[in-house]
Formats: C-alpha cells, sequence, structure tokens
C-alpha cells in the first residue's frame, strides 16, 4: 500500500522495450508509488505507446546514454509542486529482469528504518542461470572491492534496481549523461557519509538483448566509465 505522507516515484530508463516494459509497470504494486515515469531513451519501437497504455507517464530524451535518460527523469520530478514533491524515488530497468513486486522490500529499510540509500543486491538474491553474463558478475566484484578499499563502505552490487531519499538524491547531484550512473550514485552517497544498505533482490534473464552486455564494445565502454568514475570522484 502507498505510505502514508509519501510521495513516492518510480523512474524507468527504456531503450527499444516494447515487450517487457508493459510487464514492467504492471508489475509495481498498485497503489504503491504516486507516478511511474519511463524516459524513452530515443526509442524507435513501440516502447513508448505500450508504456502509456501501462499507466505510465512517458517522457522522451533522444540524447542516448542511461545516466541521461535519469536525469530527464528527475528533471521532470522537480517540477513538481509542494504537494506533489518526491519523498523517494526508484529506479528500475525497463528490461524486465528485475523484479518490480519487490518495489516494497527495497523502500522498507527507507520507510521504516531510516535508510538513505537502498541497493537492490542481485549478489544476495537469487539469480536466474545467464542472467548476468561473466563480465558483469566480474566487474560488479571489481567496482564494490574498490569502492570498499577507496570509500569505505561495502556494497555487493551495483545493481539498477535501488531506492533514495529524494533529499539525498538532490545531496548526491547526479552528473553522469551513461554508464557510470549508479557507481556514482553509491560513491558520492559514501563519500558524503549518507546511511546506505543493501537489500537482497531476486533477477532473470532480461527480454530481448543487452544494449551494454550483448555487445563487446558496449562491455568495455561500460566497464572502462564505472572505474574511470570510483577513481575521479576520489
Amino acid at each position: 500500500m502507498k505510505q502514508a505522507g509519501k510521495n513516492i516515484y518510480v523512474v524507468i530508463p527504456a531503450f527499444n522495450e516494447e515487450a517487457s516494459i508493459p510487464k514492467v509497470v504492471g508489475d509495481i504494486p498498485a497503489g504503491l508509488v504516486r507516478e511511474v515515469v519511463v524516459v524513452s531513451n530515443g526509442s524507435t519501437d513501440q516502447t513508448e505507446f505500450n508504456a502509456r497504455n501501462a499507466g505510465a507517464t512517458v517522457l522522451r530524451e533522444d540524447r542516448k546514454g542511461y545516466g541521461q535518460a535519469c536525469l530527464k527523469g528527475l528533471a521532470y520530478l522537480a517540477e513538481k509542486n509542494a504537494e506533489e514533491r518526491p519523498d523517494i524515488v526508484v529506479f528500475l530497468d525497463g528490461d524486465y529482469s528485475d523484479y518490480p513486486e519487490e518495489m516494497p522490500l527495497v523502500l522498507k529499510p527507507i520507510l521504516e528504518e531510516g535508510y538513505d540509500l537502498v541497493i537492490g543486491s542481485r549478489e544476495l538474491g537469487d539469480r536466474e542461470k545467464g542472467a548476468m553474463q561473466p563480465q558483469q558478475i566480474f566487474g560488479n566484484w571489481l567496482a564494490t572491492t574498490l569502492i570498499r578499499l577507496l570509500y569505505k563502505l561495502s556494497f555487493s552490487d551495483l545493481g539498477p534496481f535501488r531506492a533514495v531519499r529524494y533529499d539525498k538524491l538532490l545531496e548526491i547531484d547526479m552528473q553522469d549523461t551513461n554508464f557510470g550512473w549508479t557507481v556514482e550514485m553509491q560513491v558520492k552517497a559514501a563519500k558524503l557519509k549518507m546511511k546506505c544498505t543493501e537489500v537482497p533482490v531476486n533477477y532473470r534473464r532480461r527480454i530481448g538483448v543487452s544494449k551494454v552486455t550483448g555487445t563487446i564494445k558496449g562491455t568495455i565502454m561500460a566497464g572502462y566509465k564505472i572505474l574511470w568514475t570510483i577513481f575521479k570522484l576520489l
């Protein structure tokens, strides 16, 4: 159920996810959030039509990049009036690899325990075989190990499914426009001494082919950007 006095918004970046996006939007528990915002990152298929039909607010961002789409969603939320102002923002992917019905688990540490940032950890949850490529698993381990050593905050994953208090999100001041989005949020939260935690989430094979790990170039670019972000913010 929607928490009294809490405006919870969901931001879902999506690029050509026509088959999966209605499932993602449809599986978010009814009454839990005030608005679901799907940001179409230059989609050329029926992603926008299907998301709108599923009940989401649809924005379009033609500048390519995962972070670029997320920033578009945050710019939209910044225009809300005082009554609609976000208290919590949830991010998840549009490919149906996350389980949207687990959103209450991701929100619980913020709503009940005073946490600022909650990461849905695929490492701690049950992961369907083949849902993550070997390079993703290794990249997650390397990145989270570096964050622990350099910033003294322990994470097990850079997973996209996460919730963050809106006032803390503004303090983080997100800037990355592509592959460094998730790690930027976690590193800056560590530097700002925010109260962070993880909860186990399940993870399955995505619908369709990944635009990042589905190609050699995407994998290399993502890995480079994540490592560069970790050291740049030091």
